[in-house]
């Protein structure tokens, strides 16, 4: 039993309301746990300089996290002058991610921009990023089928991600911020819903771990995922 009484193949609470920004096309707060991001999705009639001309489109993600979104303040990027490394990792990651199942030459000469925003950071900030970007995202891609811009929904599957770690020699699904500073193990798995991989990130922060252990890591993922998957069709289905 871990500290929040779940066990050690549980996710957190999962909640994801979509619409709540009311101008962006596609807005969501998705929720894991005490984790909460804000995802937004709009859309922008151009491409980047690379992309025109070549009738297709583009899917990227900006993140941040609010100052107050952690234990003590953190003060912002941009009074910082500069973006720092593990916001690009995060960001390249979730455009991706989303680029993954995207069906770009469908989207047309038009992009998608994400904003992933932590307003409360409790672990798993990046898998939640990307499971509510999703649904933002078509979310805004059916506003313009809708509207008749595009004459079919350019999604070829879904994705979402989840956090596994080894804690106390444990393997643990979905980890919050008490067990991820104390895991001997970190991964992340992103995931479509055909089952292929989009990414999967590891580390051992203190012992190596065996084939075995990551195995384990992996089956504990999927499972998650899957789960994932189901809650983010429920939610697009009302």
């Amino acid at each position: 039993m871990r500290s929040d009484g779940r066990e050690a193949g549980s996710l957190r609470g999962i909640n994801i309301t979509r619409h709540y920004i009311k101008h962006a096309e596609g807005a969501v707060l998705v929720e894991f746990g005490d984790t909460k991001v804000i995802c937004t999705a709009s859309v922008e009639e151009s491409v980047p300089p690379f992309l025109r001309g070549k009738g297709t489109g583009w899917v990227t993600a900006e993140y941040s996290m609010l100052p107050r979104s952690t234990h003590t303040r953190s003060s912002r990027e941009a009074a910082r002058g500069k973006i720092g490394g593990r916001t690009h990792e995060i960001q390249r990651l979730i455009g991706r991610s989303l680029r993954a199942v995207t069906d770009l030459t469908l989207l047309g000469e038009r992009s998608v921009l994400i904003d992933c925003d932590v307003i409360q950071a409790d672990g798993g900030t990046r898998t939640a990023s990307i499971t509510g970007a999703y649904v933002a995202l078509v979310d805004a891609l059916h506003l313009l089928v809708e509207r008749g811009v595009l004459p079919s929904l350019p999604i070829k599957e879904a994705v979402a991600a989840v956090s596994v770690g080894i804690v106390d020699g444990n393997i643990l699904l979905d980890l919050n911020y008490v067990e991820d500073s104390a895991a001997e193990v970190d991964m992340n798995f992103v995931m479509t819903s055909s089952d292929r991989f989009v990414e999967v990130q590891g580390t051992a922060e203190s012992e190596p771990f065996t084939v075995e252990q990551m195995d384990g890591m992996r089956v504990a993922a999927v499972e998650g995922i899957r789960k994932l998957f189901s809650i983010q069709n429920k939610v697009l289905s009302r």
